[in-house]
């Protein structure tokens, strides 16, 4: 006969406990509906939205439960922590608040803006390694050395505890949730909030979301080892290992995780800032992208999203919009070869014009081996209404007797 289950690593009540610590320094982000995210997958759906925190993120939660509940000696030794980006802007900003000397170590190839961004904080930042993983071992080698206090990203109790906060704001500010899906690295934010959320209402289930370059809870879950690894939109959740409390707290109160693909993670960046009007990472994407890769899984049913954080490089994210105008055929490439003569550029222009495109970019080739001594090879990019203006446009050029070839995002053959 089976024993009663061991408790949780992380209790409602120590999430209640740290809650008044919360509340006094990060904003009580709002949980809203969002008709047109509704629209666009076939779920109700509703968004808490952590990138409005003062550094972006949902970690200045965790990093407040920590740090508020330091000992006095332990406060006065310093705290250090390991971090590409969101965790370490939180230790540093809440540490400097609190009068709490911090260092961070960050990879070497962490961004610059990342690394201005927290010394503006007020931190001591340290490069060092490759890997999130390096910077952790030289991260330990430091507090050991230094006697600084470790603040883990994600396995650590009191940092659960406080993200755990995001789950009882969502159940008071919202409605009912069937569901509540929530990004997946390390497992910390997840494993707060299903805590909390199992506290309070049973029935509601929580969906993970986990890139699929880096399925590392989904693999602790199944026993698996799936290939990890690459370049991802979603940085902030590229783990390739989790913890050991948080996974304990997934394995037993988690429905499920998913598996999005990068494609699903640009489509979800660029839904929120088309149809929201708001700016989400990768990471803080990725709950919208599991409803874009499985629909039928909500279809119908009211679900929240934990919009995470909203660091996402400018460049990043102008590059998205373009590739998803691509991808919707608003922006089209073509390319033809033509009669090297004066008047045929303008033409094309005027036939252009008068179908109502856009023309955003022409490149005008001569050398080309492959191109008639007497032709040229022209390219252009125009603006669009959809596909159905692009094909039309492709017909009217094949009409005037201009051998046309479409191309795809990034000039490959359509």
């Amino acid at each position: 006969m089976n024993g009663p289950e061991a408790p949780l690593p992380v209790t409602l009540a120590d999430i209640e406990a740290v809650r008044p610590l919360v509340a006094a320094a990060v904003l009580r982000t709002p949980t809203l509906q969002a008709p047109r995210l509704s629209a666009l997958t076939g779920a109700e759906v509703w968004v808490k939205f952590e990138n409005f925190q003062l550094t972006a993120s949902f970690k200045e939660r965790g990093a407040v439960a920590k740090l508020a509940r330091l000992a006095a000696e332990d406060a006065a030794r310093g705290v250090i922590a390991m971090s590409a980006g969101n965790h370490a802007q939180a230790v540093a900003y809440h540490g400097t608040r609190l009068g709490i000397s911090t260092t961070i170590v960050m990879p070497e190839t962490t961004p610059q803006v990342k690394v201005l961004a927290t010394e503006a904080y007020g931190a001591r930042v340290v490069l060092f390694g490759d890997t999130v993983a390096d910077a952790e071992q030289e991260a330990r080698r430091i507090a050991e050395v230094e006697g600084r206090v470790f603040v883990h990203p994600y396995d650590d109790v009191e940092v659960i505890a406080g993200q755990g906060s995001i789950g009882l704001e969502m159940l008071e500010d919202g409605p009912a949730f069937d569901s509540i899906v929530v990004p997946v690295g390390g497992g910390g934010l997840i494993s707060g909030i299903a805590v909390a959320v199992k506290g309070r209402s049973p029935r509601t289930e929580v969906v993970g979301v986990e890139a699929a370059l880096y399925p590392a809870m989904r693999d602790r879950l199944d026993g698996e080892t799936r290939p990890s690894g690459g370049p991802t939109l979603a940085e902030g959740i590229a783990v390739r290992n989790v913890g050991r409390l948080t996974s304990e707290i997934v394995a037993r109160l988690v429905h499920d995780i998913v598996l999005v693909e990068e494609s699903a993670l640009e489509r979800a960046v660029n839904a929120f800032l088309t149809l929201q009007k708001t700016v989400a990472e990768g990471a803080g994407a990725a709950g919208l992208a599991a409803l874009l890769t499985e629909p039928e899984r909500f279809r119908g049913r009211t679900v929240g999203l934990v919009l995470c954080g909203g660091n996402i490089d400018p460049r990043v994210l102008a590059g998205i919009m373009m590739r998803e105008l691509e991808r919707d055929h608003r922006i089209v490439s073509f390319r033809l070869t033509i009669l090297d003569r004066p008047g045929m550029l303008g033409r094309i222009s005027t036939l252009l014009g008068k179908l109502g495109a856009n023309i955003l970019e022409v490149h005008h080739r001569r050398t080309f081996l492959d191109v008639p001594a007497k032709g040229t090879r022209l390219d252009l990019t125009v603006e669009t209404r959809d596909q159905a203006h692009a094909e039309a446009i492709q017909r009217a050029l094949e009409a005037e007797g201009l051998p046309v070839q479409r191309l795809g995002a990034g000039g490959a053959d359509w």
